[in-house]
């Protein structure tokens, strides 16, 4: 039975602490992946005083971190301290970086290699960005790509099932075959959410939603590796949402909360 992680951000303080901690409790997850937003480091200690295991997800593009661009090296190394912070303060055993925009994927194990950290895994990514996000395309879209990043920097491997199939189509190759090639680089985590399987664009859905054939992601899937669930949460207030799709995985997988 994989453990199932509740995404959140770092700057989410305000709204969804109290209901996390509830389900934490429950045995409803195991484990927060938190998103650092730079420049949040006040809230830190509010995170820690939950008390729940954590993986630490680093800033994107979006946020001014873009491994994949020499220009953008000092600010990534500083970004990155932060990033260090909370992982260190949280005993988080994992760090998830982004490979990049608009840049070279050499470049990108480059920096992640220079930051000699640890506990990094680097994450595959559709290859066309967003409509409404100015840019080219993602780096690490390729399993080679990030295969070689895995292999120059030594580091982990957070997979993503959306970004892979986003990405299949975006190079013309079979979805599911797709997925079974990037298993073979031994993913350490994995981001799981629903799509629509026909289009490039990563749009992330709540379980059933889309038309992802879950029964066969699953079967494909190692054993034992962390799921990570990246749907949305449609209230401000509650996680509910979130109930429901770890109840639609558990039953996938034989049983249900």
């Amino acid at each position: 039975m994989h453990k199932l992680g509740l995404k959140l951000w770092s700057v989410n303080t305000d709204n969804y602490l109290r209901e996390a901690k509830k389900l934490y409790n429950r045995g409803i997850y195991d484990y927060i992946e938190l998103y650092i937003v730079p420049n949040n480091e006040d809230k830190l200690s509010t995170w820690k005083e939950l008390n729940i295991p954590y993986i630490i997800h680093a800033p994107h593009f979006l946020h001014k971190m873009n491994l994949s661009l020499k220009e953008y090296e000092e600010n990534n190394i500083k970004i990155y301290r932060e990033v260090k912070l909370y992982a260190d303060i949280l005993k988080a055993p994992k760090i998830i970086f982004h490979s990049g925009t608009d840049g070279d994927y050499k470049e990108t194990a480059r920096q992640l290699k220079n930051l000699n950290e640890p506990r990094a895994l680097i994450e595959n990514k559709p290859y066309k960005l967003m409509p409404a996000i100015k840019g080219k395309a993602y780096v690490g879209t390729k399993f080679e790509e990030i295969e070689y990043i895995i292999n120059e920097v030594g580091c982990g491997f957070c997979f993503d099932i959306c970004h892979a199939i986003c990405a299949a189509n975006s190079h013309g190759l079979d979805i599911y075959k797709s997925l079974e090639k990037w298993v073979t680089l031994n993913p350490n985590l994995i981001h799981l959410s629903d799509k629509d399987i026909s289009t490039e664009m990563d749009f992330h859905l709540n379980f059933g939603n889309g038309t992802i054939d879950f029964g066969k992601v699953l079967g494909i899937l190692p054993n034992n590796v962390p799921i990570t669930i990246e749907t949305p949460k449609k209230s401000k207030k509650n996680i509910d949402d979130f109930i429901e799709d770890v109840n639609y995985i558990r039953a996938i997988q034989g049983g249900i909360e």
